[in-house]
């Protein structure tokens, strides 16, 4: 077939093949960007628009399979052709998996780099997952995964009780959603649901948030208020973030779990209520007893029935259903129409630790949507999933010799080869180059 001018670069430690591959792209009419290293080879990527990239895949620092699965997800448009004088089976089907479109064999005929390169130009269009999938749901609660199933299962038992209940979880990983299941799939939906933030009410402010109170009871208090456990009279409390309650206010918290009522602040009447308490914590709460920051007889108040709720890492199976999920909520939200997603995109996600949990992929998407048309392809994701390339610290005391070479490499890439041009910059005449060079 007949080929275009393209910007191709190409990568190799050893000179004399980038020679000889400059020439052949040079009589094929391309042209033709060189690099001696992984990290050269980089710069060149993110300063100039390159059509193909070829490159060997054994190089000294950091290889060519690391370049190729970097290009792969920071570049995914990039076609990429492997040439290697070390052949294998293993590092061929690693190559293809990383999005290589072709791989050669030194030594190798000018036609069938050609042919390859040919091969290597077309476009490559990436696999796209359609929408949506079957789910296992339980309110917002989506997931098929067994570390989810299994807290789905304790809401079974609990939802129609008022048992309290500790739900115990990293942040970000959906532990109002659960508290909100409990509510709302049991007996006591049509009551009051009311969420308090224990973290986020300054500590003065808390007691009288909860529990309410009188006029004059402290300056600014106008007149007679209730608090949240009586907004909440016959539903739920849901208690976020409860390991930041100071010491009183968990000795206020204990008399209500053990008397049911409340006394509001500036106060002596009590009066009673009827409401189920769950809280939730991202600290370990053991942690917190033995450095007397936590009351231990308001823990066990409080555990009569606990949930852990599992990390994202931990439940990965459910990554796709959750992508989904966010997908219909943003894709209508801003697009006004659902997109698919490529299965490249989905591969990296499932890849990612997710220290941030549901609340970071949430975020991820709604960006992905953001900055997509049609798909959400690996160009929609942010740079931070993608592949990381950790260069060798260049600090290592290398031999005189090692250092030389590697400098004059760098100069003969830069002028490409023109060895007068090289020696004016290193200093030394062309002869004195030429002896280096061999």
């Amino acid at each position: 077939m007949p080929l275009h001018k393209e910007n191709i670069l190409i990568v190799d430690d050893d000179i004399h093949i980038l020679e000889l591959l400059q020439r052949h792209l040079t009589a094929l009419d391309f042209y033709t960007f060189k690099a001696v290293s992984v990290k050269e080879a980089l710069t060149i990527l993110q300063s100039r628009t390159i059509d193909l990239l070829i490159t060997d895949l054994n190089m000294p620092g950091v290889d060519g399979m690391q370049l190729i699965k970097y290009t792969s997800e920071h570049f995914p448009k990039l076609p990429k052709l492997v040439i290697t004088g070390y052949p294998s089976v293993d590092g061929a089907l690693e190559a293809m998996k990383s999005g290589v479109v072709e791989y050669l064999t030194k030594p190798f005929t000018k036609d069938e780099l050609k042919q390859a390169i040919a091969i290597s130009l077309k476009e490559k269009k990436p696999k796209v997952t359609k929408t949506p999938r079957q789910q296992n749901a339980y309110g917002e609660i989506i997931g098929n995964s067994k570390a989810i199933k299994s807290v789905t299962q304790i809401i079974d038992r609990v939802k129609d009780n008022k048992a309290t209940v500790l739900i115990n979880g990293e942040s970000g990983t959906g532990k109002e959603l659960v508290a909100r299941a409990i509510h709302y799939n049991g007996k006591y939906a049509s009551a009051p649901f009311v969420a308090v933030n224990c973290g986020a009410i300054p500590e003065n402010l808390l007691e009288s948030e909860l529990f309410g109170y009188v006029k004059g009871a402290f300056t600014g208090a106008n007149e007679d208020r209730k608090g949240f456990f009586q907004a909440a009279h016959k539903g739920t409390i849901f208690l976020d973030e409860i390991g930041n309650a100071s010491m009183a206010t968990q000795l206020r918290l204990l008399r209500v779990l053990q008397e049911k009522e409340v006394v509001r602040v500036g106060a002596q009447k009590v009066e009673p209520v009827d409401v189920r308490i769950i809280a939730a914590t991202n600290f370990n709460l053991e942690s917190r007893i033995a450095s007397q920051k936590f009351r231990e007889d308001l823990f066990y108040r409080l555990t009569v029935v606990q949930i852990n709720v599992p990390p994202l890492r931990d439940r990965l199976e459910d990554i796709e259903l959750l992508v989904d999920k966010f997908i219909f909520k943003y894709g209508v939200e801003y697009k006004d129409k659902l997109m698919p997603i490529t299965q490249e995109a989905i591969n990296i996600l499932k890849r990612h630790h997710w220290p941030g949990n549901i609340r970071e992929l949430e975020n991820v998407i709604q960006h992905a949507v953001i900055m997509s048309d049609k798909q959400i392809t690996v160009d929609s994701l942010p740079d931070y999933l993608k592949f990381t390339i950790d260069f060798p610290k260049e600090t290592a005391l290398l031999p005189l010799k090692a250092v030389e070479k590697q400098h004059i490499l760098k100069v003969l890439a830069h002028t490409n080869n023109n060895k007068s041009e090289a020696a004016r910059i290193l200093q030394i005449d062309r002869k004195t180059l030429s002896q280096k060079i061999k």
